[in-house]
């Protein structure tokens, strides 16, 4: 076992990427990515202090699904006005954040209050410094536009099948995909308009980009860094290392009748003919080579498909429910996309929170020091924009375009992201024919300990893993044991019951006071052990693996209570049983600190009984005896504990139920 013990940042961001303002949350949003933020958070403010930590997260009010949703909605006689629908679901969403006991220091929603007019000027702000940096171009793309309605369509108001090789999402739409994947319109197959149910038709529009395809010598070089010298997830640097290449185009052989002739006819590249494969790929220096090209195959009639690259990165759009765009050169009247603004907007958030505790001109010791780390969860059909269009658009912001920035000292986002967290083995999505449940729905079923220690114990850091509530599901598809309740059992059953007999051991053996005394060696021992390995798992955000240190020490300590206590009984031994209770006191003391960051009232509730104050979070403390905090042990009571009170309770709908 190694003793080293990680080193954390002085200061800490956490965010928890944003949902959009059209929904409620269903279960993926908490459990795949929420929980896990806010476990982080409440560790963080253990290990470096509360002073140190700022966990924000909020609503993404914007874009075109929000426009589409709330055009549905006005439909179907819905008479309030966006604000109001946006306003709604915002407050809906906070509130199911609330009952999972996600700790957020600020929810800010990117377009109301205070927030939203901070979030207006950061986006201004950003814009013009890209802009004198020299990462932003006016290109001229096709946009889709419904003839038979005579609008330009939104993002959102197309849909067809993503062009990418290989990719298996189920809906793409004008510009992107469900998985994230980016394309240019002129590339979406078999292109229908939402509005007329009509094939739509391309038209010039002109808009801003952020020049991401200038990024990718500086985006590999950074790749490089954060695979050799970061705990940087490798799966998220797999993904991102697939848009490292250069332009690609991908040709069936079936449709090249001959290879020499088409070879001729293309502009420079380098033909890479594949035995194993049905199709020949076509590399390019540039994207203006591989749009020649792309010209060039059209004109024979010869079917391609693109592969993953770098494309300029758009900034701007003409949807009208959008952050306002400053006006520039001649393009007037734009709004920002939702995906760029999203980006920064938890900036915005942090200088909105800031601005509320009077502490605004902060920002920098936040975001952009050496001695801070801003932590950001995301969802993995997001790495495309976490990991790689916000690494261009930050480094944009912090040198130059043209210039060489050093990669390991420019100031980048530790992006965490999450595998899928399915529901009955397949992606978790309101569209899909089994709804998903919502967030709030569980709850009637399990209590929040129960699903937030059932959520961080899947492993979504290297898989995805499919949720089976038993609770909800009929009896034909339940199949073995609720591992919601049977993760949850570790603290409603185990701890609950070690607690518990701690504490009414001391009442009618010692008059509620601790038996001075060291805790055993090998308690010791076993504490440090578990400490050391958790802090590690916390440092690699493997919150799977804190889960089975908490199994074994929590079991462990427990079974040394139950075989120790039974032979001090049978014995008549006090002496035996004062060392073990010193021991097991300690043990949960430690396991408190330990669990205190995901079933934070329960552990609140046993600090409060054992007359400690908050120092008892202090991990500077950890493995420090109980009379630390509490001095002479013989004069320090403890709360007393009525009978059947439990630390860790389980939902009303299980009461009576075994185990």
């Amino acid at each position: 076992m190694k003793n080293e013990r990680p080193t954390f940042p002085q200061k800490a961001v956490v965010t928890a990427g944003m949902p959009y303002s059209n929904k409620n949350l269903h279960f993926g949003h908490v459990g795949g990515m929420f929980v896990h933020a806010d476990i982080f958070a409440r560790f963080l403010r253990d290990r470096i202090g509360k002073e140190n930590v700022i966990f924000l997260s909020g609503t993404d009010c914007y874009g075109s699904p929000i426009l589409e949703s709330y055009r549905k909605l006005k439909e179907e006689g819905y008479e309030g006005s966006i604000e109001d629908y946006v306003t709604a679901n915002h407050e809906s969403q906070k509130k199911t954040l609330e009952d999972y006991g996600i700790s957020l220091d600020f929810f800010g929603a990117s377009a109301l209050g205070e927030a939203g007019e901070i979030h207006r000027q950061m986006s201004a702000e950003i814009f013009q410094k890209l802009y004198r940096n020299g990462y932003i171009e006016k290109l001229s793309v096709p946009q889709f536009y419904d003839q038979e309605l005579g609008v330009f369509l939104n993002g959102r108001q197309v849909t067809g099948r993503c062009p990418i090789p290989g990719c298996s999402s189920e809906r793409a739409y004008a510009d992107e995909c469900s998985l994230g994947h980016q394309f240019l319109p002129a590339e979406l197959i078999n292109p229908v308009s939402s509005l007329s149910g009509a094939r739509p038709v391309l038209r010039e529009v002109e808009n801003w980009y952020f020049a991401l395809e200038s990024c990718i010598d500086m985006m590999k070089e950074y790749t490089d860094f954060l695979r050799k010298d970061t705990n940087t997830r490798k799966y998220q640097l797999e993904t991102v290392g697939e848009f490292l290449k250069k332009p690609m185009l991908h040709v069936p052989k079936k449709y090249v009748e001959d290879a020499q002739e088409l070879v001729k006819r293309l502009p420079g590249h380098r033909p890479i003919d594949q035995e194993k494969k049905n199709s020949i790929a076509f590399e390019f220096e540039t994207l203006e080579d591989r749009d020649k090209a792309k010209a060039v195959l059209d004109g024979m009639g010869i079917h391609y498909t693109s592969g993953k690259t770098l494309v300029p990165f758009r900034l701007s759009g003409n949807v009208e429910w959008g952050v306002a765009f400053p006006d520039c050169e001649d393009l007037r009247d734009l709004t920002f996309w939702v995906w760029p603004e999203s980006l920064w907007a938890p900036i915005s958030f942090t200088r909105a929170y800031l601005r509320q505790i009077g502490a605004e001109e902060d920002l920098a010791k936040w975001w952009g020091d050496d001695e801070a780390e801003v932590y950001q969860f995301i969802g993995e059909d997001n790495i495309y924009f976490y990991a790689i269009a916000q690494t261009g658009l930050f480094t944009g912001l912090q040198a130059p375009r043209g210039t060489k920035p050093d990669m390991a000292k420019v100031r980048l986002s530790h992006i965490i992201a999450n595998r899928h967290l399915l529901y009955l083995d397949a992606k978790a999505s309101s569209s899909s024919e089994r709804k998903p449940p919502m967030a709030d729905e569980l709850l009637d079923y399990y209590t929040k300990d129960q699903l937030r220690m059932h959520f961080m114990s899947l492993g979504l850091s290297s898989k995805s893993v499919s949720f089976r509530p038993q609770a909800l599901l009929g009896e034909e598809e339940q199949n073995g044991m609720d591992m919601v309740l049977k993760d949850g059992n570790l603290i409603t059953n185990v701890f609950n019951r070690l607690i518990r007999s701690c504490f009414y051991a001391v009442q009618k053996h010692y008059a509620g006071k601790i038996p001075a005394g060291e805790a055993d060696g090998k308690i010791r021992d076993m504490a440090r052990k578990a400490v050391l390995e958790y802090e590690r798992h916390m440092y690699h955000q493997e919150f799977h693996r804190i889960s089975y240190v908490l199994d074994d020490f929590i079991r462990e300590v427990n079974k040394h209570w139950v075989n120790q206590i039974k032979l001090a009984d049978s014995q008549g031994d006090d002496a035996l049983r004062r060392q073990v209770v010193a021991d097991c006191f300690y043990a949960c003391k430690v396991m408190a600190i330990l669990v205190h960051p995901i079933a934070p009232e329960g552990c609140e509730k046993f600090r409060e009984y054992m007359n400690i104050g908050d120092i008892l979070w202090n991990w500077d403390y950890i493995l420090e005896p109980i009379s630390f905090y509490t001095g002479d042990l013989a004069r320090h009571g403890l709360k007393v504990l009525e009978p059947r009170e439990d630390f860790f309770k389980k939902h009303e709908r299980q009461l009576g139920q075994d185990g």
